[in-house]
């Protein structure tokens, strides 16, 4: 008998009784035939059991995950699914080497698919039994662990190392029970969410920059917020502060420029531009904003009653309040989200949308409505660490705040703390988020900001290179994390893929980013 070798496959589909390749079904008759993908890895070349092979492809861009074991090249998205890429060469201690048009990711599944990066894949070849070798013959000389088999004389090699993948993953990646995670980051969600309650002397703002003012909006008032997009639509013969319609999440969202409604300067949007989505029951607007800036916890009694000889009645009567700031030096008006709503270019936008929604509906007959209906979603704030995206539910967050030109640097103080802050008169222990999760430092800048979480009634920040939006996140795209290390799994348990929008995005659960040990130490920081 001989054996039978296969042009190299682009993609496998083992889900059929004959496997697809290259568009053609390739029939063996007789049945006591195996099938094995060969593929090269440094100068070796290595052999798999069809079997568990879902497909071959090229190694698709990955989000890179913190924590995760080194020879994790990250997380990529195929077809809707959280895939984790894994580089062979990483794993057999080879030289690394650029990726070129040969370079594949072979992808496994034993449970949990998995791709792993070849230099370069040979053939698919079927082979008679007497040609497949048990290890035991060589496990006295030779270090046999992941080895399931040896194929002689195949595709041209005297001698193929088959793999035992199943044996690789279990020695390269921790496996996690998913119902015991899940219990723990319910139970971890209570506990934070106990904790957000018990504040409640103190006003929850988002804060934004309109031509170098600073205003705010309630947090309970703003659903997201989010880029500007590159394509808005623009509805004529509109007032001039209405920009026009965009879609957001198969819905129409109006927006409109504060600037305009404030009678400033018009300026070009830039990459600091944000739009800030707020709500006012079941309806929604978009306000463009400058940049936004933090998210403040301002005590009540630093609100103050805008003057009577200040307010103005009409379209001018948004702000409401406003709130002093270190120590009444810095004042940010406070923006009523009843009193914006009753603004004629709100209600102009909104009367816009509703007449595009209704046309809309008549033409899908209804199909629009029914998008949305049951439909969840979970509100992150979005921040970034070097090019990855993370997020952190937005109730876990208690205030985001710029970083101080200087740290106080505090002998004995906890090797993972940066350095403290006086935040209102309180001292606040600052992590550097980066180094927290393995990541290299970077110099700082005026893009980063110090987001601040309750542990245990001990307030911390953690530094982030910056804050990007506050989104929310239907739950149908939020998934389990592939289980890679026992840290990881428990700090980054979820990932949000939001596949139309080529975005995976990291769901961090706060309570896991400090120990329970580690606690009493800031405590006696923030004393």
């Amino acid at each position: 008998m001989t054996t039978e070798t296969l042009d190299t496959p682009e993609i496998l589909d083992t889900q059929e009784e004959r496997p697809v390749i290259d568009g053609g079904n390739y029939d063996i008759e007789e049945t006591n035939i195996r099938q094995f993908v060969t593929f090269f890895a440094g100068n070796e070349v290595f052999a798999v059991d069809m079997e568990p092979v879902q497909e071959i492809i090229r190694v698709p861009d990955v989000v890179r995950v913190p924590l995760a074991p080194s020879t994790l090249e990250g997380l990529a998205n195929l077809r809707g699914k959280v895939l984790p890429i894994v580089s062979l060469r990483r794993i057999f201690g080879f030289e690394e080497r650029e990726y070129d048009e040969s370079t594949r990711a072979v992808v496994i599944d034993l449970g949990q698919p998995m791709g792993f990066v070849v230099d370069r894949v040979a053939s698919v070849v079927g082979v008679e039994p007497e040609k497949i070798e048990d290890v035991e013959s060589i496990r006295s000389t030779v270090n046999t662990e992941l080895l399931s088999g040896l194929l002689k004389d195949v595709g041209g090699h005297k001698m193929i190392m088959v793999l035992d993948f199943a044996k690789l993953i279990a020695n390269e990646f921790s496996s996690l029970s998913q119902a015991v995670n899940q219990d723990h980051v319910s139970s971890a969600v209570s506990k934070q969410e106990s904790e957000v309650d018990v504040i409640s002397d103190e006003l929850q703002l988002v804060s934004f920059a309109v031509a170098g003012q600073e205003y705010a909006i309630s947090i309970d008032d703003v659903q997201e917020i989010v880029q500007i997009p590159e394509h808005i639509v623009h509805v004529p013969h509109s007032q001039s502060h209405v920009l026009g319609v965009m879609t957001l999440r198969n819905r129409l969202l109006p927006l409109v420029s504060l600037r305009r409604m404030f009678g400033l300067p018009q300026q070009d949007d830039n990459e600091h531009s944000r739009i800030v989505v707020v709500a006012l029951g079941d309806v929604s607007v978009g306000v463009v904003m400058d940049s936004v800036n933090e998210v403040l916890r301002v005590a009540k009694v630093h609100v103050d009653t805008m003057p009577g000889l200040l307010a103005r009645d009409g379209d001018l009567s948004d702000i409401t309040e406003i709130c002093r700031i270190d120590e009444g030096k810095r004042l940010v008006s406070i923006i009523s989200v009843d009193n914006l709503f009753s603004h004629s270019a709100i209600k102009e936008a909104l009367s816009t949308v509703d007449n595009l929604r209704e046309g809309l509906v008549d033409q899908s007959t209804g199909a629009e409505q029914s998008e949305n209906i049951g439909e969840t979603d979970e509100q992150v704030v979005v921040f970034r660490l070097a090019k990855e995206e993370f997020g952190v539910p937005i109730e876990s967050v208690q205030e985001i705040v710029r970083v101080p030109d200087e740290l106080t640097h505090v002998p004995k103080a906890p090797a993972f703390v940066e350095g403290v802050i006086n935040l209102r008169g309180v001292v606040l222990p600052v992590i550097d988020q980066r180094l927290r999760l393995g990541l290299t430092a970077s110099e700082r800048n005026d893009r980063q900001r110090i987001m601040v979480f309750l542990f245990d009634g001990v307030r911390t920040g953690f530094i982030v290179d910056s804050v990007t939006e506050v989104l929310k996140i239907p739950k149908s795209a939020i998934e389990s994390a592939p289980h890679l290390s026992g840290e990881q799994s428990r700090l980054i348990a979820r990932v949000a893929n939001l596949e139309q929008q080529k975005r995976l995005i990291q769901l961090i659960e706060p309570s896991m980013l400090i120990e329970s040990q580690e606690l009493s130490g800031l405590a006696e920081l923030s004393v």
